[in-house]
């Protein structure tokens, strides 16, 4: 096991000489052979960064980008065989990466990105919808707590993550953009696409409460607390239309 522990830190450290005992099958040099491994291995865990991570390829370009996903790789070498979860340290190491500080924005994108592979790859559960909730008396909705979908992810960023993403997929013009603009995010599957929604302000707050287990009624006081301008009819709307809730019930059921 030492053996192999050896031969797989070698890999990712280039600085480092060929394991001991390494052998050919036609005799020839098994340092070098070594070295074209090495360089292969680096490769497609950067690509598989470069997949991962597209809008932030964009905003820095490719060559900054595989530079840094090169270090990222030396530094975090992947702890599954699943090659669809490495990176999920990305967005943290480019907040700490000092050459794309200039870019503060960045790793907020890598979330929002991080967070839109993982609900593509979520647990299927159908929706409810609008009509669900127009089944309800009024005043139970306020003790209702609501599971949400699998695919779930709330972000809340300083700058303006969804914008950024929107205009890297052709939706909106980059100059349009203002990246120190705070928005919200949800990012949600609940049928064969992965949504990103931009939210109204203390939305993302409200279904935050809701995913962690607060009743409509007390997530509507959270969002309060934190955004004075939460709107309470956006924010139901949000939870009815947009595919986020997968179930509800009533408070201690």
């Amino acid at each position: 096991m030492s053996g192999q522990r050896e031969f797989a830190q070698a890999l990712l450290r280039p600085e480092t000489t060929a394991p001991d005992g390494l052998l050919t099958w036609n005799g020839s040099d098994a340092s070098q052979r070594f070295a074209i491994y090495r360089n292969n291995v680096t490769v497609s865990l950067i690509d598989a960064l470069v997949a991962a991570y597209p809008v932030v390829m964009q905003l820095v370009g490719e060559t900054f980008f595989r530079e840094m996903a090169r270090i990222y790789v030396r530094l975090h070498p992947p702890c599954s065989r699943i090659m669809l979860t490495y990176g999920h340290r990305f967005p943290g190491f480019i907040e700490s990466f000092a050459p794309a500080s200039d870019l503060p924005y960045l790793a907020d994108v890598a979330r929002l990105e991080r967070a839109r592979r993982r609900a593509y790859h979520a647990a299927d559960m159908p929706p409810l919808g609008p009509s669900a909730y127009a089944a309800l008396d009024p005043e139970a909705l306020g003790l209702l707590t609501v599971r949400l979908h699998p695919s779930t992810a709330i972000l809340q960023s300083a700058f303006a993550i969804v914008s950024l993403w929107a205009a890297h997929q052709g939706l909106m013009a980059i100059e349009a953009v203002d990246p120190c603009r705070p928005e919200d995010a949800l990012i949600v599957r609940p049928d064969l696409e992965v949504d990103v929604v931009r939210l109204a302000p203390g939305v993302a707050a409200f279904l935050a409460s809701l995913e962690a287990g607060a009743t409509v009624a007390d997530a509507v006081a959270n969002a309060l607390r934190q955004s004075p301008e939460f709107d309470i009819t956006t924010g139901l709307a949000t939870l009815m239309a947009s595919g986020v809730s997968a179930a509800f019930s009533a408070a201690g059921e």
